[in-house]
């Protein structure tokens, strides 16, 4: 039987200035990304160090060796062997994944593959689960594969949207293993996340921040960034967490 804990709170950030003001706001745990706008991709091995040397909590490196779907070549599942391998001997606590099959099943003898070099590592798989074409079968099949946690929002963009399916995963199988509920978690729908039983909970906290550059060169802008955009920094914001977190702690 799995005991049922205190809520935990894990922040989803996208730069290490992110990370060390989710620990301010009083995260439990890291997930430590790349490109949170793509929904996030494996971050830097130099950042994953820096999170491990400043951060006081855990940190759960995503390991997603591109963004789009979850269907990956040999050669994708390799660098996510790697990945996976160089996060273990450094002591990093968690690695985050999910692999699918083109018929939207969990890819179990790849999954299973992950979980064994992962060692003692925890793993979660992530929200691959909502693309699911069968969630509660796939849930089964993460289970079987040995995974610590699931990041589900109920098969919906936003978990509020999926709290039917989210209440139904977790009365079936939260004996088994995590569910961590994510995408669009607040201090409101926080409350009703927790009337349901769900003890994890994972979120973003996001705000913006103005660029310190004085000298700004108009109507140039990098990659999709629109022009106005260029000089505002996306960061995870402390107060945003601690609310959540307040709510949780009630």
């Amino acid at each position: 039987m799995r005991e049922e804990r205190k809520c935990t709170l894990e922040a989803c950030v996208g730069t290490i200035e992110s990370a060390l003001e989710a620990e301010k706001g009083g995260a439990d745990r890291i997930e430590l990304c790349d490109d949170l706008i793509e929904g996030g991709t494996t971050p830097s091995f130099g950042m994953i160090c820096m999170a491990k040397d400043l951060l006081k909590i855990d940190t759960a490196v995503m390991i997603r060796p591109r963004h789009g779907d979850f269907l990956y070549s040999d050669n994708e599942f390799e660098i996510m062997k790697k990945d996976i391998e160089l996060c273990r001997k450094i002591g990093v606590k968690a690695v985050v994944f999910g692999i699918l099959l083109p018929e939207g099943e969990v890819d179990m003898t790849r999954t299973k593959q992950l979980v064994e070099i992962a060692g003692k590592m925890q793993v979660c798989f992530h929200r691959a689960v909502d693309l699911c074409k069968d969630m509660s079968k796939a849930v089964c099949d993460i289970i079987e594969c040995g995974c610590d946690r699931i990041l589900t929002s109920g098969g919906k963009n936003k978990a509020i949207d999926g709290i039917g399916q989210i209440e139904l995963i977790h009365s079936l199988y939260s004996e088994q293993i995590e569910i961590m509920v994510g995408s669009g978690i607040d201090k409101v729908n926080a409350e009703r996340f927790k009337q349901i039983g769900i003890r994890h909970f994972h979120l973003s906290g996001k705000g913006e921040k103005e660029s310190g550059m004085t000298f700004r060169k108009p109507y140039v802008s990098m990659g999709g960034i629109s022009p106005e955009k260029e000089y505002v920094i996306t960061q995870t914001d402390c107060a945003k967490i601690a609310l959540v977190k307040k709510v949780l702690q009630n």
